[in-house]
């Protein structure tokens, strides 16, 4: 019974808001100047469809790519590539010297270091 309070309360002031803001139309006043205005903002950033269908047909997804761009894909690939190896060897390096030093703080010199060092299996 408790929830069902709580619910209608929250709910309530919600509803009265949504109730409210339905009746009330919009406060922006147009003038003939704006319209005008927007057209000329309009034409700038459209352009016909023409040239818009031209656009795409251009270059579709199935055409081939020049050399160049092949090339450039190319040199993308090898660049990030190399960046990889890098990265790989240097956290190589950082593992292997991390696992050094722990080795060697743990060595006590009673046994042998590596299991694979001792006598007998």
């Amino acid at each position: 019974m408790a929830r069902t309070h709580t619910v209608l309360l929250t709910l309530l002031p919600t509803v009265l808001i949504l109730i409210v803001l339905a009746g009330v139309e919009s406060a922006a006043v147009k003038d003939g100047k704006d319209s005008e205005a927007q057209t000329g903002a309009s034409k700038q950033v459209f352009m016909p469809a023409s040239d818009a269908s031209n656009f795409f047909k251009r270059r579709s997804r199935r055409s081939p790519r020049t050399y160049e761009e092949y090339y450039a894909e190319q040199r993308v690939k090898m660049k990030y590539e190399n960046y990889l190896e890098e990265e790989r060897d240097e956290q190589y390096e950082r593992t292997r010297e991390k696992s050094e030093q722990w080795r060697e703080f743990h060595y006590d010199g009673q046994y042998p270091r590596y299991p694979h060092h001792r006598h007998y299996v």
